[in-house]
């Protein structure tokens, strides 16, 4: 019996499982989390384990260049304007690049001018909540600005406000405007012209389904004589000509109207070159004035998109709402209809 026991104790103990997350060397961890997708690391990757944690929320370098995507499926669950709140607080003012697809709104972009006074880059996608006078009072704080991008975003254009861009943001090399569709029916022509014009130092410019005309593109060419790359496709109201051409000539980088898309990458609806013969569908703008209360934004069915309650504690994150503690998070009422779709982890972010 006493030799049993004793072989019995020679047996060698299970070596403990080992967590070879937490276990990873600083300079792996962070090379791993670099090659995530921003929203992949603020709803998963930050809740993998402490140390994930740590670097994911303790690493500005993490958040130099943020990117916030709508992902298919739960992208309209997300409160994307508080993913985007989040990943700039966690850059500690030292994001230099945002560019945010269905993520900001003009509550968006004042925390933004806080939060990043070096910022170079900003592009918006698909971000209707942003309007004419949010931009316009977030560039007067972000004077180092060299890129910027206002792509399918409904509520923003007019001399008006980029004037108020060319006036404050005298280092803006790169800028990009472009919209879903061309209407040959729409009258404001040339009504971003004056405003672009402004831009002097512009090495690139981007202008889609714009409804500039041949004087308008004359305007722009003669103010903006840095101009290295000029993409006018699906311009329709630009007539390339001989004098045009001509004018031209010093662009090394040109895409004209007709151009093949191949290298597009945004949503683009088919144009409407010709004017019909029924008048039936005269879209509102022809007479002077448009209604964008008609367009869809990206929320629920029923119209709301407010995220005030993200903005008032976004640069305080109490870590019960990530990790079990007594406390419900502040969405818990949202859950009903997601819990079972959605890992804890992610609930923070919901509307």
């Amino acid at each position: 019996m006493a030799s049993h026991d004793l072989a019995d104790s020679m047996v060698a103990a299970p070596a403990p499982a080992r967590d070879w997350a937490e276990g990873l060397p600083a300079d792996v961890l962070l090379a791993i989390l670099h090659r995530l997708d921003h929203v992949d690391i603020l709803t998963a990757a930050d809740h993998i384990c402490h140390s994930w944690r740590r670097a994911a929320r303790e690493e500005p370098s993490l958040w130099r260049r943020i990117t916030i995507c709508g992902h298919e499926g739960i992208a309209r669950m997300l409160n994307r304007c508080g993913l985007a709140c989040e990943a700039v607080r966690r850059a500690a003012g030292q994001c230099e690049a945002f560019c945010g697809v269905y993520a900001g709104d003009d509550g968006f972009l004042v925390y933004l001018m806080e939060q990043a006074p070096y910022l170079k880059s900003l592009r918006l996608i698909s971000c209707n909540g942003v309007t004419n006078e949010g931009v316009a009072e977030a560039v007067k704080e972000l004077p180092q600005l060299e890129e910027l991008g206002l792509s399918l975003c409904e509520n923003v254009g007019g001399s008006e406000v980029f004037e108020v861009v060319g006036e404050v943001c005298p280092h803006l090399k790169n800028f990009r405007l472009c919209k879903k569709l061309f209407d040959v029916r729409v009258q404001n022509r040339d009504n971003d012209v004056r405003g672009i014009a402004t831009m002097h130092g512009l090495h690139s410019l981007q202008l889609f389904s714009n409804l500039l005309t041949n004087k308008g593109l004359e305007t722009i060419l003669d103010n903006c004589p840095h101009l290295e790359s000029l993409d006018i496709r699906h311009c329709f109201n630009i007539d390339m000509d001989e004098s045009l051409l001509l004018k031209c000539a010093r662009i090394s980088t040109l895409r004209i109207p007709d151009d093949p898309l191949d290298d597009y990458n945004l949503e683009v609806q088919s144009p409407i070159r010709v004017i019909p013969d029924d008048p039936i569908d005269v879209p509102r703008e022809i007479f002077g004035y448009s209604d964008y209360s008609d367009y869809s934004r990206d929320d629920d069915s029923d119209g709301s998109d407010d995220d005030s309650d993200f903005y008032g504690d976004s640069t305080e994150i109490d870590d019960s709402d990530y990790y079990g503690g007594k406390e419900p998070s502040h969405y818990e009422s949202d859950l009903d209809k997601y819990e079972k779709m959605l890992p804890f982890s992610m609930r923070t972010f919901l509307k």
